[in-house]
């Protein structure tokens, strides 16, 4: 088993993985496992120290989650983020009780001198996120840090190389909380920064040849930046014999899509089959309102036609996905209990019958993680800038049943939209940018005659990861001519709305 130099336990949190990807910019190469781990297992990747992740249970509770209790014996220096904090405190005899409120958002930390903070400034933004506190600190700890609803914000028993805190530096409101998590790291475990995205390639690729062997490997390509890196590591890892990439033109494209994913693999010489499936999606689709529903059906639908694809070819085992850690994070407890929120159509909407092992070499690492990946693998800037776009495309970007007009008006409002961003140098100052179909009628009059039509929302978002976001503060007047243009331009649009929400609490698609 290969050497880990920092593991991560996770509890649940949602930001769990966000620990990792902070740690992974500093160079040091770190893995998640369950909370559940057993001692064997983690002394078997000789780790120089751990993360105990936050998480949404409590210590006092009858089914709390509880590590192997030998990890406190490793010797080891130990890190506890907001759950993992409580932990370390119960278990040294602390005290933890239920806060008067939950304290959620940002605060300002003021600091000790203690060696973690390394170059770090004092009444600095941090992120809270919890329900429990500390309230008596255990034998031997010292407070290190307070804010002004968390007198024991931050607490460590440095003999021991014990360190605790209630707020989340693996979040990107955490102004300074990679410096922390570099700190512990390097200062505190000794780790060296030695990994890289250009070593994650050739690990990744290694792995694709041990798994793959001489068998075959369909991938399903979108077109998007996730998809076109798996193909390009596929395209690298394997004879082109072994690889046979899949383009499904599902008609819940934007505008112009399919022709542009077809240019797209001719100029990165990756033979490309195009298969015309929509109207096999919209029958399918066929009465279907509910979200979930919907994902299910279009993720049944690609396998089946995945699986005819690959009847024409002999000895295909595997099916490549360009599944990200966000997907499965949102989906399923994979590496610890962490919450469902919504399936997703890669990890979420596969039938119980498929029979291809699953190839995902993206699945542990974030949007911008794979960004870089892409530009080490050589594809084109203008590609690896696209914004996200979803598999089940402009289906869960319509509200309700899915519509050959529904998709129309997405489409051409979608398309004005791209347009102004581009034109006013905004669309690479936003992470992800798209219009969704309410489906919610209102009145409007155009020249003299009242209207009673369709209302299209504009959702633009900042993010560096996909896993927290802010509505995108575009300048009114960018706005104002996106609005004017779709309803003077798009039949059957007679109001634009702009969404203001951040993630949490809301997600960045609709549904």
């Amino acid at each position: 088993m290969k050497h880990v130099p920092i593991l991560i336990l996770d509890f649940g949190s949602q930001y769990t993985q966000l620990i990792a990807r902070k740690l992974r910019e500093s160079g040091v190469y770190c893995e998640v496992v369950p909370y559940r781990e057993n001692i064997e297992a983690i002394r078997a990747h000789k780790p120089k120290g751990l993360i105990l992740s936050g998480g949404p249970a409590s210590v006092y509770a009858e089914d709390a989650y509880m590590p192997d209790e030998a990890i406190w014996r490793l010797d080891i220096p130990i890190m506890g983020i907001c759950y993992g904090m409580q932990l370390i405190t119960h278990y040294y005899g602390g005290e933890v009780i239920p806060a008067n409120h939950h304290e959620y958002g940002k605060a300002k930390l003021s600091m000790t001198s203690c060696a973690i903070f390394a170059g770090m400034h004092n009444d600095e933004t941090v992120w809270m996120s919890h329900g429990d506190r500390v309230s008596k600190l255990p034998e031997g700890f010292e407070v290190i840090g307070t804010s002004e609803n968390s007198p024991l914000a931050a607490i460590a028993n440095v003999a021991k190389n014990l360190y605790a805190f209630q707020f989340h530096p693996e979040v990107h409101h955490s102004t300074e909380g990679t410096l922390l998590l570099k700190n512990f790291a390097k200062h505190i475990c000794g780790c060296e920064s030695s990994w890289n995205m250009g070593s994650f390639a050739k690990e990744k690729i290694a792995q694709i040849q041990s798994q793959v062997g001489d068998k075959k490997v369909l991938c399903g390509v979108s077109g998007g930046v996730d998809s076109s890196v798996v193909a390009a590591m596929l395209h690298e890892a394997l004879p082109k014999e072994q690889l046979i990439c899949v383009f499904v033109d599902q008609g819940l494209l934007r505008k112009n899509e399919a022709r542009d994913v077809e240019n797209m693999f001719r100029l990165l010489d990756i033979p490309l089959i195009t298969v015309d499936a929509k109207d096999q999606f919209m029958q399918a689709l066929k009465g279907i309102s509910d979200p979930e529903k919907k994902r299910k059906v279009i993720g049944e639908k690609f396998i089946e036609i995945f699986d005819a694809e690959a009847k024409k070819h002999s000895d295909v085992a595997f099916l490549a996905q360009g599944t990200l850690y966000t997907d499965v994070i949102e989906s399923v407890s994979v590496k610890g209990p962490s919450k469902t929120i919504k399936s997703h159509h890669n990890v979420g909407g596969l039938p119980d019958w498929m029979r291809f092992e699953l190839v995902e070499p993206l699945r542990e690492i974030f949007k911008d993680e794979v960004r870089i990946l892409g530009l080490e693998l050589g594809l084109p800037k203008e590609m690896i800038e696209r914004h996200p776009f979803p598999g089940p495309g402009l289906a869960i970007r319509t509200m309700g049943e899915v519509t050959q007009e529904g998709l129309h008006l997405i489409r051409e409002t979608d398309a004005i939209m791209q347009e102004e961003l581009k034109a006013s140098g905004y669309y690479n100052k936003v992470w992800q940018a798209f219009t969704v179909l309410l489906n919610v009628q209102s009145v409007g009059v155009m020249g003299d005659n009242r209207t009673y039509d369709n209302t299209v929302c504009v959702r633009m978002v900042e993010s560096v990861d996909g896993m927290t976001a802010t509505f995108a503060h575009i300048p009114h007047d960018i706005l104002e001519r996106m609005s004017r243009r779709m309803i003077n331009e798009v039949e059957g649009i007679n109001r634009v709305v702009y969404d203001i929400s951040s993630k949490p609490p809301a997600t960045i698609e609709w549904e």
